[in-house]
């Protein structure tokens, strides 16, 4: 589009009278390419200067909501601005493992076990659920000498049975809701089974909001490989947190993926901790990239990769355990 004064080319050139620095800043992010050439289009028609005045002023006040919208939007991704905190008398920490075909799950399990031994969150309402995949390909890693280790009976397998594991599942939520509790869904995984679990809330008539149910994800690829239906029906029946990948430290979450910390050291603890950890290294030496499953490379290297209990730690709020070598010193003390 070219309008007479020529300042329309491929999609606008911006006028210098807009504050650069302003433009580069939150163009991409807070506003539609229609909105802007409405705006551009009447600029450029523009022949008056106080027309000039009038359009940039509303211009510069349309530029400071959006990047205050914007601004809010990520502070509600990162934080906790609208959210109650976890209650431990009323709410039930949902936790789902795709285990499929990465090993992480099994070093998140592990990892887990060292939070719900610890006197502050021992009383913690839970049910772990395992073989929550989406519709990726790959073989399943099995890990149910572990969760046994762990979860004891409060856990399902859904890679054996999802139709019972479903069922027992929405049991257990339409208990804590009917009890006024908030179901916190950690995705180590996809969001195909929340998906489901949704869908038979509804089947049964199940009364809820969107802020009953609050489901967790740091994992981009996690998202890509949930349905798009599902993952869309999620995030519009529940309140759907995205938090920074726990893959990574100092972007906000965790970095509890790290090879200089060996899983040797915690084989070699006393008492269930020891046992939890020998149990988990066996497991992964078994499936590790075998059979075309994806190659953990911090594990195989003798690291650990517990990234997915970023989403654990953001539920339960815990702070100061950035690293593993603090999330272990932390409930070593508990």
């Amino acid at each position: 589009m070219q309008c007479k004064r020529g300042c329309l080319k491929k999609v606008l050139v911006t006028p210098k009278i807009f504050p650069k620095s302003v433009l580069q800043r939150n163009y991409d992010l807070v506003f539609t390419n229609t909105q802007y050439i409405v705006i551009m289009t009447i600029y450029c028609l523009a022949d008056i200067n106080i027309m000039k005045i009038i359009i940039t002023t509303l211009f510069s006040f349309f530029l400071l909501v959006c990047t205050h919208t914007q601004a809010k939007s990520e502070n509600a991704l990162l934080g906790r601005t609208d959210l109650p905190k976890f209650s431990i008398k009323q709410d039930l920490l949902l936790l789902n493992y795709d285990l499929k075909t990465d090993v992480d799950d099994v070093h998140t399990v592990a990892a887990a076990y060292s939070i719900f031994k610890s006197e502050r969150f021992r009383n913690v309402k839970r049910l772990a659920v395992s073989g929550t995949y989406g519709v990726q390909a790959g073989l399943y890693v099995r890990a149910d000498s572990l969760f046994n280790l762990v979860y004891g009976v409060t856990w399902l397998d859904a890679h054996q049975s999802r139709l019972m594991s479903l069922r027992r599942t929405v049991d257990v939520i339409e208990t804590t809701l009917s009890t006024k509790g908030r179901v916190w869904v950690a995705e180590a995984g996809q969001s195909d089974f929340t998906d489901d679990v949704i869908v038979e809330l509804k089947r049964r008539n199940m009364d809820f909001n969107r802020s009953d149910i609050v489901v967790v994800q740091h994992s981009e690829w996690n998202e890509g490989e949930t349905s798009k239906m599902a993952l869309g029906r999620v995030k519009s029946e529940a309140t759907y947190v995205k938090i920074p990948d726990g893959n990574q430290a100092g972007n906000g979450s965790p970095g509890f993926n790290e090879a200089s910390y060996k899983i040797s050291d915690l084989m070699a603890r006393d008492g269930l901790m020891g046992k939890v950890w020998l149990a988990a290294n066996e497991i992964s030496k078994k499936y590790n990239g075998v059979d075309g499953r994806y190659l953990n490379k911090t594990i195989d290297e003798g690291g650990l990769d517990f990234s997915d209990l970023s989403e654990v730690v953001w539920i339960l709020n815990i702070e100061g355990v950035e690293s593993p070598n603090r999330f272990f010193e932390v409930f070593s003390s508990q």
